[in-house]
């Protein structure tokens, strides 16, 4: 199982629900059985798409708190959706360390986000971590 391919699929999947307005379930249901899923962690993913889209309030707070003259409905899409899991993975997934979480998100922003998104990812959740860190 291939933890980062798991991850950049739960981002595709919870960018799907937010443009499709789709539920967890359906969004799953959908998946199927591909072959393409061999390598996918689903433990994972299911936890941490059912995590996000359960827990999306207190992530949006907390990543709001870190927005400097920004606001969540302002970001794209996709950096929301990269930043919620990383979040998620901050505050719900104790076994992943926190500079892989930010590593593969920066990543992922470089892949999928427009030409800043990495170096804002980056920010945000650099300040994110020192704050995470203390508590």
């Amino acid at each position: 199982m291939n933890r980062k391919k798991s991850r950049e699929l739960a981002m595709k999947l919870l960018f799907q629900m937010t443009i499709n307005k789709q539920d967890f379930d359906d969004t799953i249901e959908a998946l199927g059985e591909s072959s393409s899923l061999k390598d996918i962690d689903m433990d994972y993913l299911k936890r941490v798409v059912n995590g996000i889209e359960n827990n999306k309030n207190i992530l949006d707070e907390r990543i709001q708190k870190y927005l400097k003259n920004w606001k969540l409905n302002r970001i794209s899409k996709i950096d929301i959706t990269i930043l919620r899991i990383c979040c998620y993975e901050f505050l719900y997934e104790e076994d992943i360390p926190k500079n892989v979480s930010i590593n593969e998100a920066v990543e992922l922003g470089k892949i999928y986000g427009e030409d800043k998104s990495a170096s804002f990812i980056n920010g945000v959740l650099g300040n994110m971590i020192k704050d995470i860190n203390k508590e």
